[in-house]
């Protein structure tokens, strides 16, 4: 359960994404091998790619590995790259609750309006659910990696 808590983004990620490979690699055979092709594997690649978007973002935030620019950040005095690592946080951590917020408003009028995805039939909010679930992991991430910037001495701002 811990490997699953630690690895979410990467779990989620790495399913999506090899659904993605098969039905793309299915399709393109039934194109080329029966000349048929399957409309509905393009909508569906689209939607997965939302979830692995979403989750690398918050995979790039657990990590440090999310773009920075860092020209100012690099000739500033530790405390101050202590501030500016808070003050992006948070200013990270708006983006995200609006993200989130945004996400379940429109979650919530898929549902009411029943909005179904136009080629294969499913429940529209099953895709777009991914900004809210993933505005959550982006901010559990972001105050995790503030915290170990902050205040472990190993791994710190040395790593920013």
């Amino acid at each position: 359960m811990k490997f699953l808590l630690n690895r979410f983004e990467e779990v989620i990620g790495t399913v999506c994404l090899a659904i993605m490979v098969t039905i793309d690699f299915v399709n393109v055979l039934t194109r080329y091998v029966f000349k048929y092709s399957m409309a509905f594997t393009e909508e569906l690649t689209l939607y997965l790619f939302v979830w692995v978007t979403m989750m690398g973002a918050s995979l790039a935030f657990r990590e440090g590995t999310n773009m920075a620019v860092s020209f100012i950040f690099d000739h500033c005095g530790k405390s101050v790259q202590k501030w500016l690592v808070v003050l992006s946080a948070i200013l990270s951590i708006t983006f995200f609750i609006v993200l989130g917020y945004f996400g379940v408003i429109q979650v919530i009028d898929e549902i009411d309006f029943q909005a179904m995805t136009e080629a294969i039939e499913l429940p529209m909010w099953w895709f777009t659910i991914a900004m809210p679930v993933c505005a959550v992991c982006t901010i559990v991430r972001i105050v995790i990696r503030t915290w170990q910037d902050v205040h472990e001495p190993k791994g710190g701002l040395e790593n920013v």
